[in-house]
């Protein structure tokens, strides 16, 4: 056999029958068609999967990162926020310590050695001085020397309370005297002549401030007028040399002023404390 008289071109499997062109033609059209179905489908299918899964971001991108709104009342109004509530019963002030040693219808507090004198020693800075006698009347002449007892009697005194303090060959008297107001004190004050009466005891004799000069003052707080007399236990003359002498009459004064200030504050907090419990 001749290639070039051969037959006709066998197709597949070599059967030398001729193809059916029409039929090829359209199995290829149909062909076409299902694959541009299945990749039109695939596509669709990608598509909504994509959608799914960027729905699910949203639904979960708003769970997670997004903070819920506030309450909106059905108006569509924001509700409003609570605001703190205030009581409309004032509270009054706290009792001024000063009221009760200025005002005598306030002053109840008993006037005794125990309530102006209650320690058995005067401390004032690093001194102390042991106390060696007390005293207290109601007659304000009784406890004097010279025009004192009369100005103090003049002016309305309700009792001279005095208490004697000695250390080291000295000693001082402290005299506090009760008026009727502060305005009598200080005309006590301003007015003063005579001095308070040494009082003696303990180791403190009767040579105490008697006959010799010795160091007094006078002053006034509130409704109260307080006196120092100061000097040597043997009766040693006091002069502007006299350091031990002057100083315990310096801390005397201090002591009576102090003593009276405490008697304001003390009721002062018992006021409070009533105030409270009612």
């Amino acid at each position: 056999m001749s290639f070039g008289h051969g037959g006709p071109f066998d197709g597949p499997g070599g059967s030398g029958s001729t193809p059916d062109w029409e039929a090829l033609a359209e199995q290829s059209e149909a062909g076409a068609r299902r694959k541009r179905w299945l990749m039109i489908g695939g596509g669709a299918l990608a598509a909504l999967a994509v959608a799914g899964i960027v729905a699910t971001a949203t639904v979960l991108s708003g769970g997670s990162d997004n903070k819920p709104t506030e309450d909106v009342a059905a108006s569509g109004s924001t509700a409003p926020e609570p605001h703190p509530s205030f009581s409309d019963v004032s509270v009054p002030p706290p009792p001024n310590p000063r009221d009760y040693i200025t005002d005598r219808t306030k002053d109840r507090a008993p006037l005794t050695t125990a309530a102006l004198f209650p320690d058995k020693a005067m401390v004032i800075g690093e001194h102390t001085y042991p106390r060696t006698a007390q005293s207290a009347t109601k007659d304000c002449t009784a406890g004097t020397q010279g025009a004192l007892g009369s100005l103090l009697k003049h002016n309305g005194c309700e009792a001279l309370l005095r208490a004697t303090y000695a250390k080291d060959g000295v000693a001082v008297t402290i005299g506090i005297a009760a008026l009727d107001s502060p305005d009598a004190a200080e005309r006590v004050k301003a007015k003063a002549s005579g001095n308070l009466a040494p009082l003696a005891g303990g180791h403190v004799g009767e040579a105490f401030c008697r006959g010799t000069a010795c160091r007094m003052t006078a002053n006034a707080t509130g409704r109260y007028a307080y006196f120092t007399i100061a000097g040597y236990l043997d009766g040693t003359r006091v002069t502007q040399k006299s350091a031990p002498a002057l100083q315990i009459g310096r801390d005397g004064e201090s002591y009576a002023f102090a003593r009276i200030i405490q008697r304001g504050k003390d009721q002062a907090a018992k006021a409070a404390q009533e105030q409270q419990q009612g």
